[in-house]
């Protein structure tokens, strides 16, 4: 693969909903660029871009690939992006390094959630539209058309039309050149539009002036005097009106056919914006990093300006780390193909980095530059975890780490209190094919557990109680006594006083108090779980001149704070979240209703957009799988984020469970 200035490259990400055939799609550009010499099958496991296992053995895309493919002295980046809402991450990512985005509806299911989220994800980039599957029984061009009119509200010019429908199905017109390519049994050929299309072909090639037209002023003041522009004028307005998202163009076909693919082609080279050409130092900004089988953990990355070559030191502006550079790669699929430079606009991945992973900017350390990052969601969906056979921590500790470097939208955290390990991912499906690559690449396997949530325990009233340790086995013995007086500190954590009058207890043992009570708070007397706001005032106690020590004035506290507990109104606490969450206000009523349901307390909706956001406080017990429950009742349109905000006491019957539960649970560890 040779290098291309930027004028002469494209870079597109291919994106929309799952099984709208973007894999197929991709494949079939490929073949008619003779980059591939058979069209692979997604059904099949051996199309180019999905390659990894999980992928082969899913059937969908997981990652995004890069393919890119070359026509005419015009490389054409394709970036194949999953279509599962699970895989947003990647979504983003390869929107962040491209200059148009490829929907590809699908032509008899339409427009489908996941286009409508990767719509607005795009804002302004130029977009353009693939109605695939016309092949299909009930696909319906004119249907999708005016489904895309109607969600999105853009300008939407058809650039081909489909002839025939269904099983009639056999190929499409180019509006513009005004010419059919039909299928005649051994691939597409050139014909004459079909008589009973051509009024429809001029109504839209029209359409197609016109939008041109609108573009410059020059153009404009021509069309309004009935002056016909000529071919260049309206490919150059075209060209311009999509760059400027003035319009959004819609094309057809059946990638799997290799129907409309070829003119699709074309339009790629002729109407998508080229890369911004950018001398000046270099700067790179890497989008994905995986851990390739063969040789190592490889980072993808966009170069932005400057050139990047082999054999050199860069600097990492994100993490303040130099790197050494040594081999370069063009990808494809799998495939790489090694190259000694990546020019400004281009598409290539680096190898065996230390420091460097998604979001980072490489640049020169004289010359340094941070480029703008990945706008990545926040994970929401939580499993514990642990493995199967003891003795595999060290295994699992080394997975994670290697899955934090990969996985931008996943989250590992070790919870101090529970004991867990705990991965935080975007949906099931993520979450599951983790577990599943642990076992692939690392050969350990873990059991997935139930989330533990980190209950509290306090008081709700005041107890004056006494602790005495006292201890005699020949020669000096131990002596300790104190007098506690335990109340609610709704304010703060805890907070230990002293208020001894005539030496009663001596000044060198306070520290041994204080440290006997926060030890016995970390299991509180209900269910085991730690003690929080509470205020401890030593008021009195004993002490003897021999005996006396500070393990034993510890053991004593530690012992009237027990007791103290039990009789001071002990009761459980659990967290609550604040909650946000974004919906259509067509499903607001089911989501109030649920989080009502949920124990949880609305704090108040206000509309943002196209969607209302609702602020609740929800107790975390109830939110655990809040994540699976949102894309349920929004058929997955709804989103949602949730920080800690404070503790509160659990009602009572709840409380009761809780509470007989962990005890059934001390019991069976004895």
């Amino acid at each position: 693969m040779k290098n291309y200035a930027a004028k002469d490259l494209r870079n597109v990400a291919v994106v929309g909903h799952g099984g709208t055939g973007k894999t197929s799609l991709v494949e079939a550009l490929l073949y008619n660029t003779g980059a591939i010499s058979r069209l692979g099958r997604v059904e099949d496991g051996t199309t180019t871009a999905d390659y990894h296992p999980e992928e082969v053995k899913r059937g969908i895309t997981v990652h995004t690939a890069v393919v890119p493919c070359e026509l005419e002295g015009t490389k054409v980046n394709l970036l194949d992006t999953p279509g599962y809402a699970d895989f947003v991450g990647e979504v983003k990512a390869a929107l962040r390094v491209v200059e148009g985005a490829l929907f590809t509806v699908c032509g008899v299911g339409g427009v489908e959630v996941q286009t409508e989220a990767i719509w607005d994800w795009a804002g302004e980039m130029p977009r353009a539209v693939f109605v695939n599957k016309l092949d299909r029984e009930n696909a319906e061009f004119d249907r999708v058309l005016q489904e895309l009119r109607a969600k999105f509200g853009a300008n939407f010019v058809p650039f081909t039309v489909p002839v025939g429908a269904a099983d009639s199905f056999r190929g499409v017109v180019d509006v513009l050149g005004e010419k059919a390519y039909l299928d005649e049994g051994k691939g597409e050929k050139e014909a004459p539009v079909p008589e009973d299309l051509g009024a429809k072909v001029q109504e839209y090639r029209e359409k197609m002036i016109e939008a041109a037209a609108e573009t410059d002023d020059e153009y404009l003041m021509k069309y309004l005097e009935g002056v016909e522009l000529s071919a260049e004028e309206i490919r150059a307005g075209l060209a311009k009106g999509l760059q400027e998202a003035k319009f959004v163009p819609v094309l057809c076909g059946a990638a799997t056919k290799n129907l409309g693919v070829k003119t699709l082609l074309d339009f790629c080279v002729r109407f998508l914006p080229a890369p911004e050409a950018k001398d000046g130092p270099l700067s790179a900004l890497v989008f994905k990093t995986i851990a390739d089988p063969y040789v190592g953990r490889m980072n993808y990355l966009r170069v932005f300006s400057g050139v990047l070559a082999g054999d050199t030191s860069l600097y990492n502006s994100t993490k303040e780390k130099t790197e050494k550079i040594s081999q370069l790669f063009f990808l494809r699929g799998k495939n790489q193909q090694q190259t000694e430079r990546i020019p400004a606009g281009d598409i290539g991945a680096l190898v065996k980095l230390t420091d460097t992973t998604t979001g980072d900017t490489l640049c020169q350390k004289d010359k340094p530059v941070t480029l703008a990052g990945i706008d990545f969601p926040e994970p929401t969906l939580s499993i514990a975890v642990e493995p199967k056979t003891q003795g595999d921590e060290d295994k699992l500790a080394s997975a994670l780490a290697r899955l934090v470097e990969e996985e931008p939208t996943v989250r590992v955290t070790k919870n101090i209190e529970t004991k867990q390990t705990v991965i935080t991912g975007i949906g099931e499906t993520q979450l599951d094919m983790i577990l599943e690559r642990f076992k692939r690449k690392f050969g350990l396997e873990v059991s997935q557990k139930p989330l533990k949530i980190p209950y509290r325990e306090t008081v709700r009233a005041e107890a004056k109680v006494e602790g005495k340790y006292k201890k005699q086995t020949g020669g000096r013995g131990q002596y300790g006594h104190v007098w506690l007086k335990i109340e609610p500190l709704p304010e703060e954590e805890f907070k230990f006083a002293e208020d001894i009058f005539g030496g009663a207890v001596p000044s060198q043992y306070f520290p041994a108090v204080e440290k006997g009570i926060r030890e016995a708070m970390n299991e509180g007397v209900l269910a085991g779980y730690p003690v929080t706001n509470v205020a401890v005032t030593l008021y009195d106690g004993s002490f003897h001149p021999v005996d006396s020590s500070e393990l034993a004035f510890k053991i004593a506290a530690s012992m009237a704070f027990k007791k103290g507990m039990q009789q001071a109104k002990p009761v459980l606490l659990e967290p609550v979240m604040e909650v946000e969450v974004l919906v259509p206000d067509v499903f607001m009523g089911d989501v109030i209703s649920d989080l009502n349901a949920k124990r949880g307390r609305i704090l108040g909706m206000e509309p943002t957009g196209k969607v209302t956001k609702i602020r609740a406080l929800a107790p975390l017990a109830e939110m655990a799988r809040y994540a699976i429950d949102l894309k349920s009742m929004t058929q997955g349109r709804g989103s949602f984020t949730m920080n800690f905000s404070s503790y509160e006491e659990v009602p009572g019957q709840i409380a009761e469970r809780i509470i007989k539960k962990a005890q059934e649970e001390k019991e069976s560890e004895k």
